[in-house]
């Protein structure tokens, strides 16, 4: 087939990232068929979308087998943050292993190159810094994060083994904190939080003492990441680590929220819930050299819009 004009599958993909896969992908000629069961996602996501003549909507669970005709098929489908996967920490693990087994099924049936959004989390908090693709990982399999953190990590396995038992073509995006326009505003993560309290003035709460740092990747370089990706030469299978590497406290997100919000909210400081990763970087030495990629939207540039839609739902 050829590169433009493609049908591809978007599991999730009213979600945060889903829904901005789906816009970039409509743009550039191909038919998007989303699939969401909207747990964590909202229908407001995408449904400026639904006219749009290349779009369909299918209300759908992931754990439960699909059968549709596609030539690629990104699995997006997972809650992301941990208020949401902690709430039904079996079900998370469910959408994680058995939405992986149903995609790979299809893809094999239909012959779909497939990518799977797997996550830094896999490395859970890690003993290297930064964490390259051959760190296999601190994680516990016990914790209350284990749903999530286990859950890729066995989705990762099972698209190898459909890989080196089927021949199937896989792609796989190690997806470090991203951020951008429709975030959820109550779904935890410390961006879309640090935001909202700010906007509403309320006390921006830090857990821990502010020390440990994440790294901010934006949602459009993103997504060009997962594109490049999935239209890489197939012997390149990944995982590829997508994020940005401009590390920063958590006490420097907030004082640049505050800063950029004009709030006069307050910082507090509570305990450091368990399990929660003291450092995370990626290291995107191999998306460099295999895909040409990093991102070019730095932490301040990247918040501005951000802020903008938050104040835009107030």
């Amino acid at each position: 087939m050829s590169d433009r004009g493609k049908r591809i599958l978007i599991t999730g993909g009213a979600g945060f990232l889903g829904s901005h896969l789906c816009e970039r992908l409509l743009r550039e000629g191909h038919e998007v068929l989303c699939v969401d069961n909207f747990y964590t996602s909202t229908r407001r996501n995408i449904t400026h979308l639904l006219e749009h003549p290349c779009f369909e909507l299918m209300r759908h669970d992931v754990t439960l087998p699909l059968h549709v005709e596609v030539d690629q098929i990104y699995n997006m489908a997972c809650p992301a943050s941990p208020i949401h996967y902690q709430r039904d920490p079996v079900q998370t693990t469910k959408t994680s292993v058995h939405g992986a087994i149903n995609m790979l099924g299809l893809a094999k049936r239909t012959g779909a190159r497939i990518l799977q959004a797997s996550t830094s989390e896999v490395y859970g908090d890690p003993q290297v810094h930064p964490q390259s693709e051959n760190y296999w990982g601190n994680v516990s399999p016990i914790g209350v994060r284990s749903c999530y953190d286990e859950g890729k990590r066995c989705a990762e396995t099972l698209f190898f083994d459909y890989w080196r038992q089927h021949n199937l073509p896989i792609k796989v995006a190690r997806i470090f904190n991203t951020y951008g326009p429709k975030m959820l505003p109550d779904d935890g993560r410390v961006v879309s939080n640090f935001i909202v309290q700010a906007l509403a003035g309320s006390d921006i709460t830090i857990y821990g003492d502010g020390s440990q740092s994440r790294s901010f990747c934006y949602v459009d370089d993103l997504v060009e990441g997962l594109i490049r990706l999935m239209e890489s030469e197939e012997a390149l299978t990944g995982p590829i680590n997508l994020g940005n590497p401009s590390e920063y406290s958590i006490s420097e997100l907030a004082t640049k929220v505050v800063n950029m919000t004009n709030s006069r909210s307050k910082i507090v400081y509570a305990p450091l819930p368990q399990d929660d990763p003291t450092r995370r970087q990626p290291d995107i030495t191999r998306a460099k050299a295999e895909l040409g990629w990093e991102p070019g939207i730095e932490l301040d540039e990247g918040l501005k819009p951000t802020i903008d839609y938050f104040q835009a739902q107030v």
